[in-house]
């Protein structure tokens, strides 16, 4: 019994993560992208932040994304 009370913790702060994740990935993919012109307006480093978001700004967040669930489920598998 008590195996399976941490495998369903483990599973629901899997789910749970992977939503907040997903939703950041949402953001920066189709709602960054949806006021690509608003942003524009906006500058980073010189370029417009529509631009940066597209060429490098979005890449990074991926990356960062993957990095941090990694790291979360290292820290989880531990626990």
């Amino acid at each position: 019994m008590r195996l399976e009370r941490k495998q369903r913790d483990y599973w629901r702060r899997n789910l749970r993560m992977t939503a907040w994740l997903l939703a950041v990935w949402f953001v920066v993919t189709f709602v960054v992208s949806y006021f690509a012109r608003e942003l524009s307006e906006i500058n980073v480093f010189g370029f417009p932040l529509g631009f940066y978001m597209g060429a490098q700004g979005a890449p990074l967040i991926y990356l960062l994304i993957i990095c941090w669930y990694a790291r979360y489920m290292n820290q989880l598998d531990r626990e």
